[in-house]
């Protein structure tokens, strides 16, 4: 596999005149190997509010979550690499939430043109957690520059209960690296 193959699985990302494929633009994150972020306690930031309609139809407003840890999972129906984590996310989402976790699963599904591509996706990878819908990309951009990278897709960053920026991974992700955003989290008191 030539690298620019490997680098097509693993992340649908554009970059352009310098632009860090890793949304990198300093703060205080730590990435480890894995290329999970991480934020020390007293140095997170607080999480932008995001707040809209779900692919279902619904209001969500993720300031209502607070007390819980919050994964958030930033996907396209259009993207390989997000199909090829769903499944991770479905199972860790279910296991916790059969396990009485404070864990709340919201996706984000962005760039996608209609619902019924999103729709479409949760039932086939069994996600069954809210995701808003973000066809143009706005709630991406309310996060703290250097947070997120609007190009990087997929993207999953995790709030530790107080509703702080606590964990990032700014491409796909596997069942144990998903886990090991989350379990520190849940650790905290």
């Amino acid at each position: 596999m030539t690298v620019a193959g490997a680098m097509t699985l693993t992340s649908c990302i554009g970059s352009d005149d310098g632009d860090k494929p890793n949304g990198s633009a300093g703060g205080n994150y730590v990435t480890g190997p894995s290329g999970i972020s991480t934020v020390a306690r007293g140095e997170r930031t607080d999480a932008p509010k995001l707040d809209g309609e779900t692919v279902a139809g619904e209001t969500l407003d993720t300031t209502t979550l607070k007390g819980k840890v919050v994964v958030l999972n930033v996907w396209g129906s259009w993207c390989p690499p997000c199909r090829g984590e769903a499944k991770y996310f479905a199972k860790v989402s279910k296991e916790l939430a059969d396990a009485g976790q404070d864990v709340s699963f919201v996706g984000i599904n962005t760039r996608d043109n209609s619902k019924q591509n999103a729709t479409a996706f949760e039932e086939n990878y069994g996600i069954t957690y809210p995701s808003l819908y973000d066809p143009d990309g706005k709630l991406m951009l309310r996060f703290p520059k250097g947070t997120l990278n609007p190009k990087a897709i997929p993207s999953t960053i995790v709030l530790d209960k107080e509703g702080k920026i606590a964990a990032r991974a700014l491409v796909a992700v596997n069942e144990e690296q998903l886990r090991s955003m989350i379990d520190p989290l849940l650790a905290e008191k």
